[in-house]
């Protein structure tokens, strides 16, 4: 097992590493039918497919909901915030019926999953009006990885908007992961981390009058929908927390009081062997497995934001324009356990995850920011803004790219890229030193990031852009054509 000491996790996950951080087959029912139960702590429903399967309704529309003690109108995916939790195994065919009751146009992305993104897969160019229905349909390849990945909307100009409003689920792919004794020896928990800003009625606070050129912030926090809820290990003493930064914008840098970390998959799936660490930084769009040994005192124990500064747009009033971070630690999550038994193993081994080849092809990319006549204030990737029409990058199938970006604006920025995973190559030409699989990444400010990018499977046309999703929404994004 590799233990990483403070400092060198804070410095490996400025570059990405250490944070990556279903229906039943419902045959002609709706989505009416009764889910699987769900834990304390995991109030959405849950639909897994059924004999290779996963057939259900989603329907995206304004719900009331319970949110922080008082009733809050948010946007949901089957009346939920977060979304129901939809499982499937490799091989399996996903077959959702969509129906948009929103009051905009939209759409869903499939963040993470290795599928078509043409047609009805996972293609954000789609643009499903309000009141129209559109069945996605595609098949989760036989060779596709166990992992945590998610769905949320992807109609550029109104991302931002429509995730903060609430509308993010898991789509969990069950495989050989979840295979391996220790890990399905875990009591296993799911953490879906939002953010939202309602005013005195409930209403969702007009994106006018948040703060956009940062990248918008709520002050309420919620994991699971829940503000500071309760989850307790079993008599084994061994949690497997699986954990989704499904905010916009925020940062969590994440610590449990008086206990480590033990990771063990990142964005695209499992890692070689357990990491331990202390924290884990949680960029926007990332998500982390870890596991947590119960060898402390009985108790309970808090799972905590800590402060993190992502940078800001500039001086203003004496203070960054835009920065709203805290300077006090948050609490999430409380985890509790009692004085029952001895905490179970940590496996030694997770994955068998090889580098890749050498590149046939470098590029490069710079992320800033600027002012574009028609907009106002532009976020830019290699000083152009988005357009729709614009081919900026064409890649070939079956080729492996490096792609070294470089951040020289004033704020941090994920860097996220549609369909295929890559591997994190090196920091300010300094070799990484984990191997592993990631679709977002953190690029900070003034400095550079080498990724290495394997174009599998899939040809048409996607996106490469900033998870930050106001920024995207401002511009900072790029259109990728995949070549047969």
């Amino acid at each position: 097992m590799v233990k990483i000491n403070r400092r060198q996790f804070i410095a490996l996950g400025a570059a990405g590493v250490g944070t990556a951080l279903v229906g039943h087959w419902l045959g002609q029912e709706t989505i009416s039918s009764q889910p699987l139960p769900s834990s304390s702590a995991s109030a959405f429903g849950v639909y897994q497919s059924r004999d290779g399967l996963l057939e259900l309704d989603i329907i995206a529309k304004e719900n009331p909901v319970n949110l922080a003690g008082r009733q809050a109108y948010l946007l949901t995916y089957n009346g939920q915030v977060p979304a129901p939790r939809l499982e499937a195994q490799p091989g399996d065919k996903v077959r959702l019926h969509f129906t948009n009751n929103l009051s905009q146009p939209t759409n869903i992305h499939y963040h993470g999953l290795h599928i078509p993104v043409t047609g009805n897969a996972d293609n954000v160019f789609l643009h499903i009006k309000p009141g129209e229905k559109l069945t996605y349909e595609f098949q989760i390849p036989p060779n596709h990885p166990a992992g945590t990945f998610w769905y949320h909307p992807h109609l550029h100009g109104l991302v931002a908007e429509q995730l903060f409003g609430g509308l993010a689920g898991l789509f969990i792919v069950r495989g050989q992961l979840d295979e391996i004794p220790e890990v399905k020896a875990a009591k296993e928990e799911f953490l879906v981390l939002q953010d939202f800003a309602v005013d005195n009625n409930g209403r969702l606070i007009n994106s006018a009058h948040m703060s956009l050129m940062m990248g918008r912030e709520g002050d309420i926090i919620t994991a699971n929908g829940q503000v500071n809820p309760s989850l307790s290990l079993p008599e084994q003493r061994l949690l497997r927390l699986r954990i989704l930064n499904a905010s916009p914008s925020r940062f969590y840098r994440l610590s449990l009081e008086n206990h480590s970390f033990y990771q063990i998959a990142t964005d695209g799936g499992a890692l070689n062997e357990p990491i331990e660490v202390n924290e884990l930084l949680l960029i926007p769009g990332q998500r982390a497995e870890v596991l947590i040994k119960g060898d402390r005192q009985p108790g309970q124990y808090r799972l905590l934001n800590l402060p993190y500064d992502r940078g800001g747009m500039g001086m203003m009033g004496g203070g960054m324009m835009g920065r709203n971070n805290r300077d006090e630690p948050i609490v999430l999550v409380t985890i509790s356990y009692e004085d029952q038994g001895q905490s179970l193993s940590i496996p030694t081994q997770l994955a068998s995850i090889s580098a890749l080849p050498e590149p046939q092809t470098v590029r490069s990319f710079e992320l800033n920011h600027g002012m574009n006549p028609a907009v106002g204030m532009a976020f830019l990737i290699n000083g152009e803004a988005y357009n729709h029409d614009r081919l900026d990058t064409q890649v070939q199938l079956d080729t492996v790219e490096d792609w070294e970006i470089t951040n020289t604006g004033m704020m941090d920025h994920p860097f996220h890229v549609h369909n295929n995973a890559f591997q994190v190559i090196s920091r300010n030409g300094q070799p990484e030193s984990l191997l592993a699989w990631r679709d977002t990444v953190l690029v900070p400010r003034g400095e550079t990031v080498r990724i290495r990018i394997p174009f599998r499977d899939f040809t048409g046309k996607t996106v490469y852009h900033c998870h930050v999703l106001d920024h995207e929404d401002l511009g900072m994004m790029g259109n990728l054509m995949i070549n047969a």
